[in-house]
């Protein structure tokens, strides 16, 4: 029976979204080593809109690396009693999407959607999916995130979303778009410096670190409403804001007291406390998912590495060691490993080291490649590169198999961060 998945749109939410419009464009680099072949019938009943969802969902599964598009031309089932399964077996599809969609009364759309396994001739999903007026790309999203998960085992970040700031000239902007760079939002725009976005980890808020007062100051912006305060504003400099996992925390950087150490404080700049005592510079906080330990740089040793410690503060230890310098730590989504961008032979390169083992790997070539972030379902890893001469948004899988390049259509793309489910 089919199940229908209303409300599911809370990303849609956001205040002020602009027109869908692709604000990057994406260039796809390497493949799984196994695609997984499959085909997507363009949805009957309204034909434009079932064109449209079709593009977005086809689009999502080869952004993954993960799927090889089996082509649907000449055939046009929509429902299970109307598939041909030697047909597609002959095509050498293992799975088959169809389905029909149409606008209601209400001006909703909705999809019914349904996912074939070619191969054992049975239904593996059913469901229908609906969203507002117009959100066809949200509907597409949704049906591209249950088939990865269908098809991979693993949970869909489709209809997940990416914050990163543009520069053009002396103009700084705070977007919010898409993950696949559509339904672009511009949260802040100004001609002072903005770095280092944390999203909340229910999507609703980001708190990133503005110049606008002349110094470092970390404020805190609703993305529903826009409201936005400074949180930490104090003498010297504010810097890297992270979210703890219940969102009742904030780890900052502040320099109030004499070097960059790591700061507690509530999300509103309430009970604020300081949790790192080092003679060096301790900065870039990230907490683990469970909420008990942060990563971090620090230069303690002599040089730039990372090293953890309990939330509470205590003893740090030292994670990495290879030659070279070490930044930007972030936690992998189940906990196990982390990423960072490790500085050798001149070159900043991506790599990820498992926290059992202690094993670093190298998951880029190299360049000028920072600020890494995980996707939520921790496959894919976002970070900021540069190519053709301008600051571009990268991602690569966790395996080191699948890259693609996003470009801007202007200006200079930094600091970027995945965006959590909602």
């Amino acid at each position: 029976m089919l199940k229908l998945l209303s409300g599911l749109l809370g990303l849609l939410m956001l205040a002020n979204a602009h027109q869908a419009c692709a604000a990057l464009t994406i260039e796809i680099i390497g493949a799984g080593e196994h695609q997984i072949p499959v085909s997507i019938v363009p949805f009957g009943g309204d034909e434009k809109l079932g064109l449209a969802i079709n593009e977005v969902v086809s689009e999502d599964l080869q952004r993954s690396g993960l799927f090889r598009l089996v082509d649907p031309t000449g055939k046009s089932p929509h429902e299970p009693a109307e598939v041909k399964y030697t047909d597609w077996q002959l095509r050498g599809a293992v799975a088959l999407a169809i389905g029909t969609v149409s606008t209601q009364a209400n001006g909703r759309i909705e999809a019914k959607f349904r996912l074939m396994d070619v191969l054992k001739q049975v239904e593996l999903v059913g469901q229908a999916v609906s969203a507002t007026d117009g959100q066809f790309r949200a509907v597409g999203h949704r049906i591209a995130d249950l088939i990865y998960e269908k098809l991979t085992g693993n949970q869909g970040v489709f209809s997940t979303r990416i914050a990163y700031v543009n520069r053009q000239g002396k103009m700084f902007s705070l977007i919010v778009a898409d993950s696949d760079g559509y339904n672009e939002q511009i949260v802040l725009k100004q001609n002072e410096p903005i770095m280092s976005p944390s999203w909340s980890p229910d999507g609703s808020h980001l708190a990133y670190v503005s110049f606008e007062t002349g110094h470092a100051a970390v404020f805190v912006q609703s993305l529903y409403t826009n409201q936005r305060r400074a949180v930490a504003d104090f003498r010297g400099s504010n810097s890297a804001p992270a979210w703890s996992p219940d969102g009742r925390q904030l780890a900052v950087v502040l320099t109030r007291d004499g070097s960059s150490q790591i700061y507690l404080m509530r999300p509103d700049g309430s009970d604020i406390r300081r949790i790192s005592f080092s003679g060096g510079i301790d900065t870039e906080p990230n907490f683990s998912p469970d909420g008990q330990t942060l990563l971090f740089t620090s230069d303690r040793g002599g040089s730039p590495q990372i090293y953890r410690m309990p939330v509470e503060g205590g003893a740090a230890q030292r994670l990495t060691f290879a030659a070279g310098n070490s930044f930007s730590p972030r936690h992998s989504p189940d906990g196990k490993s982390f990423v960072f961008a490790h500085l050798s032979g001149g070159k900043f390169f991506i790599s990820a080291q498992d926290f059992q083992s202690g094993q670093m790997e190298t998951l880029t070539e190299g360049g000028w490649e920072k600020k890494p972030s995980f996707a939520p379902n921790g496959k894919l890893i976002l970070f900021a590169s540069e190519a053709r001469g301008r600051g571009i948004l990268a991602t690569v899988s966790s395996d080191g198999r699948v890259k693609q390049h996003m470009f801007t259509q202007s200006g200079d793309a930094r600091e970027p961060v995945w965006g959590p489910h909602l």
